[in-house]
């Protein structure tokens, strides 16, 4: 299933992704932010378990902030599990 979130606090605007059936992690865009990083993100998590994807990303800050954006994609796969249920 695709979802879109707004993101908070980074400089990225929003990200989409999908969440397959065997909740797996697919085609995650992040727009605006940091492009290269980014890009780099989402290769790494790209077919990864959600629930692996949410505990190795949550809680990173950047540059001593209270987020980030792959603390964001925490949070927003975190509120898409939420959403399934």
């Amino acid at each position: 299933m695709k979802y879109q979130y707004q993101t908070e606090g980074t400089c990225s605007k929003f990200i989409e992704f999908d969440i397959a059936e065997d909740q797996t992690l697919h085609n995650v865009v992040f727009y605006g932010g940091c492009s290269g990083n980014l890009q780099g993100i989402s290769k790494l998590v790209e077919g990864m378990p959600v629930a692996e994807v949410i505990g190795k990303l949550k809680g990173i800050s950047c540059s001593g902030g209270p987020t980030s954006c792959p603390d964001q994609l925490s949070i927003a796969l975190t509120e898409a599990l939420k959403n399934q249920k």
